[in-house]
């Protein structure tokens, strides 16, 4: 073969191989947008769409078909049935709350998996203090506007007093190496640590960051999509005037290997 041949060979492979490259890209992208446009999603979990950008976030955690997957503290289950659609008949999605969490869905987490409506998720009242999430399971965590929860003081008692290492100890050790967490939350002011997780339910994304690269993560993509400027971040997250207008930092990490 001529080097002019060999030239022109290499060429084709070349263009063949970045035309699959993206094929591939735009598949991944539709599944994401297939999952949000499901028509079996209720009319309160499209409402939200707008508020989250679910398939931007999802789609930026490189969630895949056949991928294990855990909801933590997943509340009614809203990004539960949405990672249904996307990992598949071949994956598997945990949709795990606590106690208190399951009792402030009112129901609506029990009755989203009800009839087998989700058949490759599973939902778990989970003790926090002994999740039993195993090691090197998970493919995947979402962690989303609950991550300050772990640092909420209740005074009532209705809300346990979490032991955080612990907890978070427990998720890194599930991820598999190579895997990823997306961390979602309400952003506290600068240098404020997790001192507003009980007052505000907020924490500062500087903390968070630090919290989790501690146990062997590193950030690896991040994204301004539910960022708001105008947010001073000094007003308690869930209550008017600020619910629904909150700054919200999105952090994706993924588990170094060992």
């Amino acid at each position: 073969m001529t080097a002019r041949s060999t030239t022109r060979v290499m060429m084709v492979v070349c263009a063949w191989l970045a035309t699959a490259l993206c094929a591939n890209a735009a598949t991944a992208a539709d599944a994401y947008d297939a999952a949000v446009a499901n028509p079996a999603r209720s009319a309160a979990d499209v409402k939200r769409d707008a508020l989250d950008h679910p398939a931007e976030l999802l789609r930026l955690a490189g969630i895949k078909p056949g991928m294990h997957v855990a909801d933590f503290l997943a509340g009614d289950g809203y990004y539960s049935e949405l990672l249904s659609y996307v990992v598949g008949p071949k994956g598997h999605v945990l949709m795990m709350n606590n106690k208190s969490f399951d009792g402030y869905s009112e129901g609506a987490a029990q009755k989203r998996v009800a009839g087998n409506r989700l058949p490759n998720v599973d939902y778990k009242i989970l003790d926090l203090k002994q999740m039993n999430l195993g090691t090197g399971t998970l493919d995947a965590v979402l962690v989303i506007k609950v991550y300050h929860d772990l640092y909420w003081v209740d005074p009532s008692g209705e809300w346990p007093k979490v032991d955080v290492p612990g907890t978070l100890d427990q998720i890194a050790r599930a991820l598999k190496p190579g895997g990823v967490l997306l961390l979602v939350d309400h952003s506290a002011q600068e240098g404020h640590g997790s001192g507003d997780a009980s007052a505000l339910h907020r924490i500062e994304e500087a903390f968070a960051q630090k919290d989790f690269e501690s146990r062997g993560l590193e950030v690896v993509a991040h994204s301004d999509a539910l960022r708001r400027p105008d947010d001073k971040r000094d007003l308690i997250s869930y209550k008017p005037p600020a619910v629904g207008k909150t700054d919200r930092f999105v952090l994706v990490f993924k588990k170094r290997a060992k």
